[in-house]
């Protein structure tokens, strides 16, 4: 019981990461865009931050109402909608904090948006990556036999 705890907690960090990462990325191109001398908050730093938070909330989100369900059984549309209530879950703990319901509204289709596009290229970036792990079954594209 542990294991499975410590195992979830893992994902949930990785996955967080993850989107950190991503994030990150999208905030350097938007300080690229709004120039270095006119940027008075660290977007990079920043993005990273929330990208974390709302990766982790995903996680949380997903092994909570997913837990009996597979990569592969689930589609790509049905993941970025639980992506997208991550970035929302975000959105309303930061209107929470500023105590403002405007912010809300505002907020939530930001991140709801950023996090069902995190989720869908997770979700992606995993299928690929389990595409490459697994070797190719026998009869199928090798003729596998004794070594020469």
């Amino acid at each position: 019981m542990r294991g499975n705890w410590v195992r979830r907690l893992r994902g949930a960090i990785g996955v967080g990461l993850a989107w950190a990462a991503a994030w990150f990325g999208a905030g350097m191109i938007l300080l690229a865009i709004i120039g270095l001398d006119a940027a008075d908050v660290p977007f990079p730093l920043f993005f990273g931050f929330l990208g974390f938070i709302a990766g982790a909330a995903f996680s949380g989100i997903l092994a909570m109402v997913e837990r009996h369900r597979r990569f592969d059984q689930m589609s790509v549309p049905r993941f970025a909608a639980w992506g997208a209530v991550g970035g929302m879950a975000l959105s309303g703990a930061m209107a929470l904090v500023s105590g403002s319901a405007a912010d809300f509204l505002g907020l939530s289709v930001v991140f709801g948006t950023a996090g069902a596009a995190s989720a869908g290229g997770s979700l992606a970036l995993a299928r690929r990556g389990a595409e490459r792990a697994l070797p190719a079954s026998v009869g199928e594209d090798e003729d596998v036999g004794p070594p020469v």
